[in-house]
């Protein structure tokens, strides 16, 4: 297993990771097999989606912020009730393909870890099982 340190800077913000679950995935020298990009936090979670035009990041925050408001007269005395909630919605992992030493993704694909308790420091594993 990788592990991946990702250092938020906003509350809540999508984070591109494509680049490192790639290394994570070619240091493992799996040539074919399944990648699971797994966060360990209740206030996080990694997505898939366009990471072509930086403006869809935006739009996901902004949709999600939305949908879940910040101040919503939730009952979790911490105050991050709406970053648990982002979190269930987005969910913690994502599974890929791995073919060729590669994870295969769309053309305008990548893969995102999603901030929605920051900033923090936060941790993202990949394991690859294969051959």
């Amino acid at each position: 297993m990788t592990t991946i340190t990702i250092d938020s800077r906003q509350r809540v913000e999508l984070i591109d990771i494509t680049e490192k679950v790639r290394a994570a995935i070619r240091d493992r020298g799996i040539a074919d097999g399944l990648a699971v990009v797994y966060t360990p936090h209740t206030t996080a979670a990694i997505t898939i989606n366009e990471n072509a035009d930086p403006d869809v990041a935006i739009d996901l925050v902004m949709a999600l912020n939305k949908l879940v408001p910040f101040d919503d007269h939730y009952h979790h005395a911490e105050g991050n009730s709406a970053a648990h909630v982002k979190s269930t919605l987005v969910g913690a992992s994502e599974t890929l393909i791995v073919e060729n030493n590669i994870p295969v993704l769309g053309t305008w694909q990548g893969i995102y870890f999603c901030e929605f308790d920051g900033p923090r420091r936060r941790q993202v594993h990949v394991k690859v099982i294969g051959t």
